[in-house]
Parts: C-alpha cells; structure tokens; sequence
C-alpha cells in the first residue's frame, strides 16, 4: 500500500493553480456573458473597477482595467441587465475565477428603457427639468447656432426652411450625431456657442438649435447621456431640441427650453415667415394713416366749430375804439378847465409873495447852509486825518477832493452872492453832499480793510520770526559771536588774535578775546583688555 501511493506525482499549488488558469483561458478565452450586475461601488482608486455578474442560479466576479474603463460607451451601474464582452481567467491566489470585461452593452431595449428612466428621475429630482428654468424664445434672432452633421439631410432641411421663412445668419457647428463621441461633441458645441462674444469676429448666436434624424433608442443614445442633457440646461442661449421624430424621446428634450417634433418644425419656431411680417407691418402702417387722417379731421372739424363761437376782431375793439374817441373828444375842454383852475390858484397865492417873506426865507436858509458847511468841513477834516494816520494811499486824493470841493463852494458862494435864491443852496448843498458821502464810505472800508490786512501780515510775519529767530538755534547749544562793532562774523578769517568779541548765548552774552590757533586736547584712551583689537572709542 504505502509503495503504490508513491508512485502519484506530486503537484505544488502554484502548480495545479497555473494549470487551471491556462486551462480556462484556452477554453474561454472570448465570451460574451448577460447577468446582471451587482456590488458596483464605482471605480477602484487605481481606475479599475470591481464587480459581479449574477443570475439566478450563479455569480462570476468580474473586471474592467482601467485603460478599458474609459473606451465603454455604457459604464456598469449597479442592477444594470448587461451582456459583458472579454475573457475568462482566474485569480490563482483565491483560487476564484472571473472575467476580464472589454466591453459593455445592456442587454435589450427593455434595459436601456430602464436606464434612460432611471437617470430622467435622477436628473428632475436635481430640477434641471424645472418649467420656471425654461426661457421665451427671441421673436426675430439675428444668428442661429445649429448643432448637428454637416452632411445628413437634416441642416439642409433646416437651412431651407430658413431660407422659405426668414433667411437669416446661420452657423453650424458640425458634430457625430451618435457614436461614442457624440455626447462629447455636442457638449463640446453648446459651450463652444455660448463663450463666444457678442461683438466678437463670429457672432455669438441668439438661439441654438440641436438635430438629428431618426433612429432607434442605440442610435439616439447620445442625446440621453448626463453631460448633454446637463450642458443644455447650463446654456445661457435658448436651445430648441429637434432630435429624432416626432414618436423619439430623448432626455434633451426635457432640459430645452422648447422641444420641437422634427427639425423642420425646429426651423419653423426659431424664425417668423418674413412674407406675414411685411404685411403686418404694411397693414399696420395703413391702419396708423388712416388714424391719423381721422384725428386729423376731427381736429380740424373742431377748430371750425370753435372759430364759429368766437366774436369777431372788429366786435372785440369797438367798445375801446369807442371810448378812445370819447377821451379824445373831451382832451381839449379838459386841458383848458385845468389851466384855468391853475391860474385861479396862483392870483390867490401871488398877494402872498411879498419880498419881506422872501428875504426872511432867505435869511433862514444861510444860516442853515453855514451850519451844514461847518459840520461838513469838520467831517471832512476828521476823515482824512483818519486816512493819513492809517496810510491809506487814498487820503492824498481825499484831501485834494476836498480842497476842490471848499473852493468850489467858496467861489459859487462869491459868484451868486446875495442873488443866490434859497432852492439853489439846497440843491448845490445836496450835490456837495451826494458827491462827499460816497468818498466817505469808500475811504472808511479802505482803511478797515487795510487795518486788517496789515494786522494779518503782522501776525504772520511775528510767527515767521518766531520760527526763524535764530533765539531758538541758540537754545539748542550754540552760539554766535559778534565783532566790536557788533556785526556778525561767518568766518575765521574775519578774526585776529587780539581781536576782541561778544559771544551770545541763550541765556546772555560775554566777551572774549581772540588767541592763536586752537589747540585741542585728545582724551586719554582707555587701556585695552589684553587683546589684539582695541576699542573703537
């Protein structure tokens, strides 16, 4: 017994381990596996990703690298029904088996329709579907932002549709309207339209308009994925969604701020027919005419029936005209009663005038002429005493005014002598006084002025020979020194020995007598501690 159990060969378990792992990856070396997918908790931090794929009876661990991971048109989701692509290997240190995923697809319709309404609940629950988020469309856009293939039927559906309707600047930003890269692409051309500036070299479109044709949910799968639908909603221009037939759905459609059946109709909402707005806007001309043709003779009819109230020009002036020839005829018996009222007057006034009255009038007004010349010349001394005592530049032509004006008064009082009638002296008088009272007031605002113009400077200049006094240098430690005849001396050649001297200090002076050349003496220097270097003091 113990010979026949040492004729088996012995394995090690890396071995048997290695062996069942060419095993399988010979035998499965590409399958392709539906389960559904189960503790999928995102990307690995290295970028790979674990999961597993079950059914009802068993379970297969399953793998995605990291260079694989990001080429997967659909990414695992967990309870996600998908048919994985790759190859069967095992993990020799576990002992498990398990599949190396190259590729990812959902297994039927049934699965994306729960996908696509999986991710529609994720994405109104963030509100991007919202109703109050949807803008009003531009009435009349100057450019518009086409999102699709260049070369379909589709833009040129649109660009005719334009054209029938209201051509207008058109810009398309061409893209793969389904594939891999076309989330990508589309995301890349509705953030492209919106940077671009208004008065920039390419007009920033007013309105932006998303198309494709046809096809099955495989195809229009782009226009479902989250960055789409996110970067639409994000759009600061209008986006009108036309992908697909009027029956095809796509998440887009939902986050637009209109959704339009085909792109025909996408093309028919953006513009207005040019045709209806030429004669909208001819009729409203013709009815705006027509309006003001009718106010124009309502107005007019009114004028006429308010002319037909008014009285005529000539009614209007005939009660004055007639009171102005009435005056007229009644001026002269009026000129003539009032002269002859003048005159009874003056034969009761004239028996009055005798020369005794006019003597003593005359007599009254002298004596009150001579006080007022007094006072005046009496003022006019004082003000120009005033004047000169202040230095006012004014008193020299003050006192020569008021010569003049005494010597005027002298000879007009020489020249009219006794003749002189009382109403002459006070007219002169008043002239005199009209003519020294303005000369009065000047001069008295001069010399106010003046004093307190000097006093200012006075004030100014003690406070800059305050600071500039050399007094304060001299607090400071100095000294000045003056020659016998107190001068200053600035300089050592000035002096001599001998030569004899007052110096200032700020508390007093002495004197001094100048001696030769200064000798000074140096300071003793401290002893050194015993060291090379000595002190710098």
């Amino acid at each position: 017994m113990s010979d026949a159990l040492t004729n088996a060969a012995e394995f090690t378990v890396s071995e048997i381990a290695q062996a069942v792992k060419r095993t399988v990856e010979d035998e499965f070396g590409h399958v392709r596996v539906r389960g559904e997918i189960s503790g999928y908790r995102g990307q690995h931090s290295s970028g790979h990703a674990y999961f597993t794929l079950k059914d009802e009876n068993a379970s297969i661990d399953a793998v995605v690298w990291k260079g694989n991971y990001a080429k997967l048109t659909f990414k695992p989701e967990e309870g996600l029904e998908v048919i994985a692509t790759g190859r069967l290997t095992t993990f020799p240190r576990s002992s498990k088996y398990q599949i190396v995923i190259d590729n990812i697809e959902p297994a039927g319709a049934g699965a994306l329709m729960a996908l696509l309404e999986e991710r529609r609940k994720k994405l109104l629950a963030e509100g991007l579907f919202a109703r109050e988020r949807k803008r009003d469309l531009p009435y009349l856009p100057r450019v518009i932002g086409v999102v699709t293939s260049p070369t379909g039927a589709v833009i040129r559906d649109i660009l005719h549709r334009l054209n029938d309707r209201f051509p207008s600047h058109v810009l398309v930003w061409p893209v793969r309207v389904q594939g891999d890269t076309c989330a990508p692409e589309v995301v890349n051309a509705i953030e492209g339209f919106n940077a671009l500036l208004p008065n920039g070299p390419i007009p920033r479109p007013d309105i932006l308009i998303v198309a494709r044709g046809g096809g099955s949910i495989e195809d229009l799968w782009g226009f479902n994925e989250e960055a789409v639908v996110r970067a639409v909603a994000a759009s600061a221009i209008p986006i009108i969604s036309a992908v697909g037939h009027e029956t095809d759905t796509t998440l887009i459609d939902y986050a637009s701020d209109m959704r339009a059946p085909t792109p025909t109709a996408a093309a028919e909402a953006a513009v207005p027919v040019r045709a209806e707005l030429i004669g909208y806007v001819d009729d409203l001309g013709g009815r705006q005419r027509q309006a003001a043709r009718r106010l124009t003779l309502s107005a007019r009819d009114r004028l006429r029936a308010a002319t037909a109230g008014l009285p005529r020009p000539a009614d209007l002036v005939a009660t004055q005209r007639q009171r102005l020839d009435h005056a007229a005829s009644n001026l002269g018996a009026a000129l003539r009663h009032s002269v002859q009222a003048q005159r009874v007057h003056l034969s009761r006034v004239e028996p009055r005038l005798v020369p005794q009255l006019l003597a003593r009038r005359r007599l009254e007004m002298a004596e009150r002429l001579g006080n007022l010349e007094m006072r005046s010349n009496a003022g006019l001394r004082k003000t120009v005493e005033r004047a000169r005592l202040t230095h006012d530049p004014r008193a020299e032509r003050l006192a020569n005014a008021a010569v003049r004006l005494v010597e005027r008064k002298r000879a007009l009082l020489d020249a009219i002598g006794p003749k002189l009638s009382p109403n002459a002296l006070r007219a002169e008088l008043r002239h005199s006084r009209s003519q020294l009272a303005p000369l009065a007031a000047n001069l008295l605002t001069s010399v106010t002025q003046a004093m307190a113009d000097r006093r200012s400077a006075l004030s100014q200049s003690s406070k800059l020979l305050l600071s500039l006094s050399y007094k304060n240098v001299l607090a400071r430690g100095y000294a000045v020194i003056k020659d016998e005849t107190g001068n200053l001396v600035q300089d050592k050649a000035a002096l001599s020995p001998g030569d004899a001297v007052a110096i200032e200090f700020a508390d007093g002076a002495v004197g001094a007598t100048i001696a030769g050349s200064p000798v000074i003496k140096k300071k003793p220097r401290p002893p050194s501690d015993g060291g090379t270097q000595e002190s710098l003091f």
